[in-house]
């Protein structure tokens, strides 16, 4: 009879390390399905990522994740599965090959062109309306003085 009450402590320590150990694993299925869902786009919102969305697509895409997971497929393996499916359009970040390589340099192959253009442009216009020397400037003769000297002296404050 002691036996017994010994053993049901033990039991109870047992069977709930076993539940514990398959919610820690289900928590770390539901952090990996994640990772996964974020890189993957709603086809039916297309803003937002897999985990973000409600539409129902959105729900069936994380369980197709969910299971592909638990069967032992990477993270990798699910995306080309997805993108067999939809095309690389259901990928958040596409990848970089081919013509999309174009969409990914042009914005900064446009910055370098536009900004060698505008500095070819600048430096032209600044060397064509450059002040001549000051050689090449006739000296100031008499009436020209007298008009400063004038305005000078209309442009001080009464005193």
């Amino acid at each position: 009879m002691i036996k017994h009450w010994i053993l049901i402590p033990f039991f109870l320590i047992l069977f709930t390390s076993f539940s514990t150990a398959e919610t820690l694993n289900e928590d770390q299925l539901q952090v990996r399905v994640k990772e996964v869902a974020k890189t993957l786009r709603c086809a039916v919102c297309q803003s937002e990522s897999v985990w973000e969305s409600n539409a129902e697509l959105a729900i069936q895409m994380r369980d197709i994740i969910r299971e592909r997971l638990s069967q032992g497929q990477s993270p990798d393996e699910i995306r080309a599965y997805f993108v067999s499916r939809y095309g690389d359009f259901i990928l958040l970040k596409p990848r970089a090959f081919g013509m999309n390589w174009l969409l990914w340099g042009g914005p900064f192959l446009l910055l370098i062109i536009g900004g060698s253009f505008l500095f070819r442009t600048l430096r032209k216009w600044v060397a064509q309306t450059a002040p001549d020397s000051p050689e090449i400037l006739s000296p100031l003769d008499e009436r020209g003085r007298r008009r400063i000297e004038q305005e000078l002296r209309s442009s001080e404050p009464d005193k």
